[in-house]
C-alpha cells in the first residue's frame, strides 16, 4: 500500500457515487469473506480485501480509487427496524465520518447484536466509534487472516 489511506467520505461528494461504493453482489461478498482480513469488537466484525486493478474483469462498476462498503445485519440483531436503523447509522458513519480506508478496497461489515443496542443507546456517533476502533485495531477479537 504505497498511498495513504483514503476517505470514503470524498467518494460519496459527487453524484451518485455514494450508490457506486456499494457491494451488491454475492460474488464480490464472497470474495472478501474468504480471502479477506478481518477485525472484530463486541459490535461489529469488519472484513477487507483489496479490490483487483481496473482492468481485471472482476474489479466491479467503480473504476477509481474508492473503496466500497457492504453490509450485513443478520436477524439475530432484532427486528426489521433495528436492522434498518443499524444500517443506516453505519452507512452514516462512514460516508460522513470520512472513516479512512486504502483506496480500492472492499469492506463488508457484519453486525452483532450488541449493535442495535449501540445504536439505541449512542447513536451515530458510538457506530462511528465503533468502527474507528476496528480500524485502529484495537478490537477484542483480534486480527484474523484470510485464505491466501
Amino acid at each position: 500500500m504505497s498511498e495513504p489511506p483514503r476517505s470514503i467520505g470524498e467518494a460519496a461528494r459527487g453524484p451518485g457515487s455514494a450508490r457506486r461504493a456499494r457491494l451488491s453482489r454475492s460474488a464480490d461478498f464472497e470474495r472478501v469473506y474468504r480471502h479477506g482480513r478481518s477485525r472484530a469488537n463486541r459490535f461489529f466484525v469488519m472484513h477487507t480485501f483489496p479490490r483487483p486493478a481496473a482492468g481485471d474483469a472482476d474489479a466491479g462498476a467503480v473504476s477509481d480509487d474508492v473503496p466500497r462498503l457492504g453490509l450485513s445485519v443478520p436477524r439475530r440483531v432484532g427486528t426489521a427496524v433495528a436492522r434498518n436503523r443499524v444500517k443506516r447509522l453505519l452507512r452514516e458513519a462512514f460516508w460522513s465520518a470520512g472513516v479512512p480506508l486504502p483506496g480500492r478496497a472492499d469492506v463488508v461489515v457484519v453486525a452483532r447484536p450488541e449493535a442495535a443496542a449501540l445504536a439505541e443507546r449512542e447513536g451515530v456517533e458510538g457506530v462511528r466509534g465503533a468502527l474507528e476502533d476496528l480500524l485502529a485495531g484495537s478490537g477484542t477479537g483480534g486480527e484474523r487472516g484470510g485464505a491466501s
